[in-house]
């Protein structure tokens, strides 16, 4: 395995200090890195001084064993730069030395973001009760229309759309860390306004200020984590933020549980999301900006180079629990920031609005979009909208309460998306996705047997709709928003996952109204049918389209998709 300095990642394997130096002696060669096997070094611990606290604040106990690898460096044929140089990239798989708790604190409070949208699901599903109820909603407008419960309920929804375009031309401007910051204020403003509503115009503005935040969020979260995290733990960490959404759609449930019987309890389930929501924009507050985001904007001209490569280096020593401005950090800050200039050497500064459209930028639309598409479509909600009356046909007393069901499916989902957490970055991303597919296809059409003919056997059912929440969460659940995250080049990755969002929510938003007529023009039997076509064809897309990504840094991804 070989690379080249013009194509070495942001994050690469710390060389030992001998190695280091022999190949100061050898100008004309490159290093082969072969890893041979995993030991563990006694903890390092940094100490921030004044300067670095005063750029961005420090977190302490940030030591932790650190994972490194031994290597054996040989000697190989000298590359220039260009088709040989690029030949090579998929063959080094590099690794990185890290400490695990320094990797989950930038990850933590990014992730909040997706928390914040699962808990406003889960609530929403008890608030909507209590807030029509004449004895319960504390209010006297609780007499609600069909059209007005439709916005309390999807007015989250109506503003994730609005901010998912909204941050399309201004993401690279904002930055990943601001971006999320900003989300972090429109959750607390939406989880406040709409606690404290005196009428309905007023909740409807709290749950549109919210749904601003989810936008945001779920663009900005999987992009800070993935651009600050080590390669080989990249899948862990975004496919945790999955685990996280659901953990918060769990915490909705149960709050509003607690909460069903109290007069006004409509507001306490929405309230509860402000001060998460504080924790989240201190935290970000706290963190440093993306280090490959300082970069992109030095190659786009935006500043003084050396300015923001020094924030680069300071950024990414915090990130890992090193010293500041460390020498690993600016090897690496400076390695990347060649591969970059290099890469868009021959192009604009910065993008078009419609770059994202052309070449490789397109394939990788086309390959989050289509994941993002594929998991709503494959019907995800309809399926869900059954489980009551499944489980009551099953004979399953907690069927009689929808939010004991709600919580007992919860809690499924939250133990099958662990399980993906855990197996990611070891199975691969295509393996879970062809398997999990699979299993959604025969879920599906084993729901329409059971509905058509099948109904006396209504273990049938329910085998199913747990085959169809398992396969769902050990693949199109997490490992769409990973895609997402990872597919996209550095220079239109911000407008790429803009894009991928709004697709997300749009498909959401028309599956939602669908469904209804499509139920009632169908059947539940051919609906199943329907959807499980659907799901043969996403199959079909990823065995097709959608590349292996494990253990791959970003910039080697990049350049994989542009062969």
């Amino acid at each position: 395995m070989a690379f080249s300095s013009s194509t070495r990642s942001l994050f690469n394997l710390k060389l030992t200090k001998t190695h280091s130096s022999s190949l100061h002696h050898q100008p004309k060669k490159k290093p082969v890195i072969l890893f041979s096997h995993a030991h563990f070094t006694p903890p390092l611990r940094s100490t921030y001084n004044d300067c670095f606290r005063a750029n961005y604040g420090t977190f302490t106990n940030l030591s932790a064993p650190r994972l490194r690898f031994s290597v054996k460096v040989v000697e190989s044929p000298d590359y220039s730069s260009g088709d040989e140089a690029q030949s090579l990239i998929s063959e080094a798989t590099q690794q990185e030395d890290f400490s695990w708790v320094s990797a989950i604190i930038p990850f933590l409070f990014p992730a909040l973001g997706g928390l914040l949208f699962g808990y406003d699901i889960g609530a929403t599903s008890g608030a909507t009760i209590s807030l029509q109820s004449p004895e319960l909603s504390g209010t006297a407008w609780f007499n609600l229309s069909a059209v007005q419960l439709g916005l309390v309920v999807s007015g989250s929804l109506y503003g994730a759309l609005f901010g998912s375009l909204l941050v399309y031309p201004i993401a690279d401007f904002l930055g990943r860390r601001r971006e999320l910051i900003i989300s972090a204020v429109l959750y607390l403003l939406g989880g406040l306004i709409t606690a404290y509503a005196p009428s309905l115009s007023v909740l409807l503005v709290g749950r549109l200020l919210y749904g601003l935040g989810i936008g945001m969020a779920m663009h900005g979260a999987p992009l800070y984590i993935a651009e600050t995290c080590p390669s080989q733990i990249r899948g862990t960490l975004v496919s945790l933020k999955e685990l996280l959404i659901v953990l918060g759609i769990l915490l909705g449930y149960f709050v509003g549980s607690f909460e069903i019987n109290a007069i006004g309890g409509w507001r306490y389930m929405y309230g509860i999301s402000a001060p998460i929501a504080l924790l989240m924009g201190i935290g970000m507050w706290l963190l440093p900006p993306s280090p490959r985001w300082l970069l992109l904007r030095a190659a786009q001209g935006k500043g003084s180079v050396k300015e923001y490569k020094e924030k680069a280096i300071l950024a990414l020593s915090k990130l890992r629990g090193r010293p500041p401005g460390d020498r690993v950090s600016e090897k690496q800050v400076e390695e990347t920031y060649v591969s970059l200039k290099s890469a868009y050497a021959d192009q604009e500064s910065e993008g078009s609005l419609f770059e994202v459209f052309q070449g490789p930028n397109l394939k990788a639309f086309i390959i989050a979009g289509g994941l993002v598409l594929f998991q709503q479509i494959t019907g995800q909600p309809s399926v869900l909208y059954y489980a009551g009356p499944i489980l009551q046909t099953a004979g399953f007393s907690a069927a009689s309460d929808a939010t004991r069901v709600s919580v007992v499916i919860g809690l499924f989902k939250f133990v099958m998306t662990g399980i993906a957490v855990l197996k990611v970055d070891d199975l691969g991303r295509r393996p879970l996705l062809i398997v999990g597919v699979s299993g959604l296809a025969l879920s599906l059409f084993l729901l329409s047997a059971y509905f058509k003919f099948l109904g006396g056997f209504p273990l049938v059912a329910v085998a199913s709709l747990l085959l169809y929440v398992g396969c769902y969460q050990i693949s199109f659940g997490p490992i769409s928003w990973l895609m997402v995250s990872e597919i996209f080049p550095l220079r239109t990755r911000g407008k790429g996952i803009s894009l991928a969002v709004l697709t997300n929510f749009a498909s959401n938003a028309i599956v939602t109204f669908a469904f209804s007529p499509l139920k009632e023009a169908l059947g539940a039997e051919n609906l199943f049918i329907l959807f499980g076509v659907i799901a043969l064809l996403s199959l079909l897309f990823v065995v097709l389209l959608v590349p292996e990504t494990k253990g791959l840094s970003l910039e080697e991804i990049e350049s994989k998709l542009s062969k």
